[in-house]
């Protein structure tokens, strides 16, 4: 049996802090949705990052709708944006 695999969103972009243990992807859903979530990683766990926002099923209309959701709901982001 073959078949296509199901499409994954698609990321455009990802934000990091300074220090480099959190960040934030902003995606494309393959639906043409928008949405983000918020990640951290820890430096000494070779594990990679973990989602901690629980923001990715949020659905929005446009990437500049998900950022405005973003700016005001990840603490840091304003920071380095």
């Amino acid at each position: 049996m073959t078949g296509k695999p199901p499409e994954k969103n698609r990321v455009l972009r990802s934000i990091e802090t300074p220090d480099g243990d959190r960040c934030v992807d902003f995606f494309i859903r393959p639906d043409g949705s928008y949405g983000f979530e918020e990640y951290r990683r820890d430096m000494e766990d070779g594990r990679g990052w973990f989602p901690i926002g629980f923001h990715d099923e949020k659905i929005y209309k446009s990437d500049k709708e998900a950022t405005a959701k973003a700016r005001t709901t990840v603490s840091w982001l304003n920071e380095v944006l």
